[in-house]
Protein backbone atom coordinates (compact mmCIF):
# COMPACT_ATOMS: atom_id res chain seq x y z
CA UNK A 1 0.00 0.00 0.00
CA UNK A 2 1.29 3.46 -0.91
CA UNK A 3 2.19 5.80 1.93
CA UNK A 4 1.39 9.52 2.12
CA UNK A 5 4.16 12.02 1.55
CA UNK A 6 4.68 15.78 1.59
CA UNK A 7 7.17 17.38 -0.79
CA UNK A 8 8.55 20.82 0.00
CA UNK A 9 10.56 22.99 -2.38
CA UNK A 10 12.51 25.31 -0.08
CA UNK A 11 13.95 27.28 -2.99
CA UNK A 12 17.32 29.00 -2.42
CA UNK A 13 18.19 28.59 1.24
CA UNK A 14 21.41 28.66 3.25
CA UNK A 15 22.71 25.31 4.40
CA UNK A 16 22.35 25.98 8.15
CA UNK A 17 18.76 27.19 7.84
CA UNK A 18 17.82 24.25 5.61
CA UNK A 19 19.41 21.89 8.13
CA UNK A 20 17.25 23.35 10.91
CA UNK A 21 14.14 22.79 8.80
CA UNK A 22 15.26 19.26 8.05
CA UNK A 23 15.99 18.40 11.68
CA UNK A 24 12.63 19.75 12.85
CA UNK A 25 10.88 17.51 10.32
CA UNK A 26 13.03 14.53 11.34
CA UNK A 27 11.89 14.91 14.95
CA UNK A 28 8.26 15.31 13.84
CA UNK A 29 8.56 12.20 11.69
CA UNK A 30 10.09 10.16 14.53
CA UNK A 31 7.17 11.17 16.73
CA UNK A 32 4.69 10.09 14.05
CA UNK A 33 3.15 13.55 13.77
CA UNK A 34 3.83 13.95 10.06
CA UNK A 35 4.12 11.61 7.05
CA UNK A 36 7.28 11.06 5.03
CA UNK A 37 8.84 14.18 3.54
CA UNK A 38 10.82 15.00 0.41
CA UNK A 39 12.69 18.30 0.68
CA UNK A 40 14.27 20.01 -2.31
CA UNK A 41 16.59 22.99 -1.96
CA UNK A 42 19.27 24.97 -3.75
CA UNK A 43 22.08 26.16 -1.50
CA UNK A 44 24.35 29.16 -1.87
CA UNK A 45 28.00 28.13 -2.19
CA UNK A 46 28.90 25.81 0.69
CA UNK A 47 31.36 23.03 1.47
CA UNK A 48 30.11 20.37 3.89
CA UNK A 49 32.11 17.80 5.80
CA UNK A 50 30.68 14.38 6.54
CA UNK A 51 31.52 12.23 9.55
CA UNK A 52 34.46 10.65 7.71
CA UNK A 53 35.79 13.90 6.26
CA UNK A 54 39.48 14.68 6.02
CA UNK A 55 40.32 18.37 6.24
CA UNK A 56 43.12 17.74 3.74
CA UNK A 57 40.38 17.30 1.11
CA UNK A 58 39.60 21.02 1.38
CA UNK A 59 42.20 22.44 -0.98
CA UNK A 60 41.49 26.14 -0.44
CA UNK A 61 42.47 28.24 2.56
CA UNK A 62 39.74 29.74 4.77
CA UNK A 63 40.61 33.14 3.29
CA UNK A 64 40.20 31.88 -0.28
CA UNK A 65 36.87 30.26 0.55
CA UNK A 66 35.68 33.46 2.19
CA UNK A 67 36.64 35.53 -0.85
CA UNK A 68 34.71 33.07 -3.02
CA UNK A 69 31.63 33.37 -0.81
CA UNK A 70 31.87 29.72 0.22
CA UNK A 71 30.72 28.69 3.70
CA UNK A 72 31.99 25.56 5.45
CA UNK A 73 29.82 23.37 7.71
CA UNK A 74 30.34 20.10 9.53
CA UNK A 75 27.47 17.61 9.21
CA UNK A 76 26.38 14.30 10.68
CA UNK A 77 25.91 12.61 7.30
CA UNK A 78 28.15 9.86 6.04
CA UNK A 79 30.92 10.49 3.56
CA UNK A 80 33.71 12.99 3.15
CA UNK A 81 33.82 16.52 1.73
CA UNK A 82 31.37 17.81 -0.86
CA UNK A 83 30.24 21.06 -2.44
CA UNK A 84 26.72 22.47 -2.85
CA UNK A 85 25.80 25.55 -4.82
CA UNK A 86 23.55 27.24 -7.37
CA UNK A 87 22.54 25.00 -10.23
CA UNK A 88 22.24 21.90 -8.06
CA UNK A 89 19.06 20.13 -7.06
CA UNK A 90 19.67 18.94 -3.51
CA UNK A 91 17.22 16.38 -2.14
CA UNK A 92 16.70 15.63 1.54
CA UNK A 93 14.27 12.73 2.02
CA UNK A 94 12.90 12.35 5.55
CA UNK A 95 11.57 8.81 5.29
CA UNK A 96 10.75 6.31 8.02
CA UNK A 97 12.38 3.12 6.76
CA UNK A 98 10.40 1.07 9.27
CA UNK A 99 7.46 1.60 6.93
CA UNK A 100 9.48 0.66 3.83
CA UNK A 101 12.59 -1.52 4.29
CA UNK A 102 14.93 -1.56 7.28
CA UNK A 103 17.89 -1.73 4.95
CA UNK A 104 20.40 1.11 4.58
CA UNK A 105 21.93 -0.27 1.40
CA UNK A 106 18.51 -0.72 -0.21
CA UNK A 107 17.71 2.90 0.71
CA UNK A 108 20.86 4.26 -0.93
CA UNK A 109 20.26 2.09 -4.00
CA UNK A 110 16.70 3.45 -4.23
CA UNK A 111 18.00 7.04 -4.23
CA UNK A 112 20.46 6.16 -6.97
CA UNK A 113 17.72 4.40 -8.97
CA UNK A 114 15.51 7.51 -8.86
CA UNK A 115 18.38 9.74 -10.00
CA UNK A 116 19.48 7.45 -12.84
CA UNK A 117 15.86 7.17 -14.01
CA UNK A 118 15.61 10.96 -14.06
CA UNK A 119 18.82 11.23 -16.08
CA UNK A 120 17.52 8.62 -18.51
CA UNK A 121 14.65 10.97 -19.40
CA UNK A 122 17.32 13.22 -20.95
CA UNK A 123 19.07 10.39 -22.76
CA UNK A 124 21.86 10.29 -20.15
CA UNK A 125 22.98 6.76 -19.32
CA UNK A 126 24.32 6.80 -15.78
CA UNK A 127 25.85 4.08 -13.66
CA UNK A 128 26.20 3.63 -9.92
CA UNK A 129 28.88 2.18 -7.72
CA UNK A 130 28.47 1.21 -4.09
CA UNK A 131 32.10 2.11 -3.41
CA UNK A 132 32.48 4.95 -4.10
CA UNK A 133 28.81 5.77 -3.70
CA UNK A 134 27.43 8.16 -6.29
CA UNK A 135 25.95 8.46 -9.75
CA UNK A 136 28.46 8.44 -12.59
CA UNK A 137 28.50 9.09 -16.33
CA UNK A 138 31.61 7.94 -18.21
CA UNK A 139 33.71 8.09 -15.06
CA UNK A 140 32.50 11.56 -14.01
CA UNK A 141 30.31 12.10 -10.96
CA UNK A 142 27.01 13.84 -11.69
CA UNK A 143 25.36 13.25 -8.29
CA UNK A 144 26.71 12.77 -4.78
CA UNK A 145 25.02 10.70 -2.07
CA UNK A 146 25.42 11.19 1.68
CA UNK A 147 22.84 10.08 4.23
CA UNK A 148 22.17 9.90 7.95
CA UNK A 149 19.73 7.49 9.59
CA UNK A 150 18.50 7.75 13.18
CA UNK A 151 15.89 5.34 14.56
CA UNK A 152 15.33 4.38 10.91
CA UNK A 153 14.35 7.95 9.92
CA UNK A 154 16.53 9.32 7.12
CA UNK A 155 18.04 12.77 6.62
CA UNK A 156 20.49 14.42 4.22
CA UNK A 157 20.39 12.71 0.83
CA UNK A 158 21.74 13.65 -2.59
CA UNK A 159 22.99 16.53 -4.73
CA UNK A 160 22.43 16.39 -8.49
CA UNK A 161 24.46 18.75 -10.67
CA UNK A 162 21.96 20.22 -13.12
CA UNK A 163 23.45 23.52 -14.31
CA UNK A 164 26.23 23.85 -11.75
CA UNK A 165 29.36 26.00 -12.03
CA UNK A 166 31.78 23.11 -11.76
CA UNK A 167 34.75 25.41 -11.18
CA UNK A 168 33.81 25.55 -7.49
CA UNK A 169 34.77 21.90 -7.13
CA UNK A 170 38.38 23.03 -7.47
CA UNK A 171 38.23 24.02 -3.80
CA UNK A 172 37.88 20.40 -2.67
CA UNK A 173 38.62 16.77 -3.43
CA UNK A 174 34.97 15.75 -3.92
CA UNK A 175 34.07 12.91 -1.55
CA UNK A 176 37.79 12.31 -1.11
CA UNK A 177 38.13 11.11 -4.71
CA UNK A 178 40.44 12.62 -7.27
CA UNK A 179 37.87 12.06 -10.02
CA UNK A 180 36.17 14.56 -12.33
CA UNK A 181 32.65 15.90 -11.88
CA UNK A 182 30.07 16.79 -14.50
CA UNK A 183 26.57 18.26 -14.80
CA UNK A 184 23.41 17.50 -16.71
CA UNK A 185 24.01 20.61 -18.82
CA UNK A 186 27.51 19.47 -19.77
CA UNK A 187 26.01 16.08 -20.67
CA UNK A 188 23.65 17.73 -23.14
CA UNK A 189 20.48 18.18 -21.07
CA UNK A 190 19.96 21.80 -22.10
CA UNK A 191 16.22 21.67 -21.32
CA UNK A 192 16.73 20.47 -17.74
CA UNK A 193 15.17 23.29 -15.71
CA UNK A 194 15.21 23.07 -11.93
CA UNK A 195 11.41 22.77 -11.76
CA UNK A 196 11.30 20.03 -14.37
CA UNK A 197 14.06 18.00 -12.71
CA UNK A 198 12.38 18.28 -9.30
CA UNK A 199 9.13 17.04 -10.81
CA UNK A 200 10.86 14.09 -12.43
CA UNK A 201 12.81 13.21 -9.29
CA UNK A 202 9.61 13.39 -7.26
CA UNK A 203 7.88 10.96 -9.58
CA UNK A 204 10.74 8.47 -9.49
CA UNK A 205 11.23 8.76 -5.72
CA UNK A 206 7.50 8.19 -5.28
CA UNK A 207 7.81 5.06 -7.39
CA UNK A 208 10.82 3.52 -5.64
CA UNK A 209 9.51 4.27 -2.14
CA UNK A 210 5.85 3.62 -3.03
CA UNK A 211 4.71 7.09 -1.96
CA UNK A 212 1.46 8.88 -2.72
CA UNK A 213 1.83 12.58 -3.44
CA UNK A 214 0.07 15.49 -5.16
CA UNK A 215 0.91 19.17 -5.48
CA UNK A 216 -0.67 22.28 -4.02
CA UNK A 217 0.67 25.74 -3.21
CA UNK A 218 1.69 26.25 0.39
CA UNK A 219 -0.67 28.63 2.20
CA UNK A 220 2.34 29.92 4.14
CA UNK A 221 3.32 32.13 1.22
CA UNK A 222 7.03 31.37 1.58
CA UNK A 223 9.18 29.50 -0.93
CA UNK A 224 7.70 26.20 0.16
CA UNK A 225 5.66 23.92 -2.04
CA UNK A 226 3.73 21.39 -0.01
CA UNK A 227 2.33 18.29 -1.61
CA UNK A 228 -0.80 16.80 -0.13
CA UNK A 229 -1.70 13.15 -0.34
CA UNK A 230 -4.69 12.93 -2.63
CA UNK A 231 -3.25 11.58 -5.86
CA UNK A 232 -0.64 8.99 -6.75
CA UNK A 233 2.01 9.94 -9.29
Amino acid sequence: MSRPCEVRDLGRLGWAEAYRVQQKLVEERKAGRIPDQLLFVEHPHVVTLGRNAHLSNILASPEMLSRGGVEVHETNRGGDVTYHGPGQVVGYPVVDLKEWKRDVRAYVCALISAITATLAEYGIKASSDADPVGVWVDGKKVAAIGVHISRWVTSHGFALNVDTDLSYFRYIVPCGLAKPVTSMKDLGAVDASRERVIGQLTGHLARVFDLEVATRQSPAGDNEMVLNTTEKI
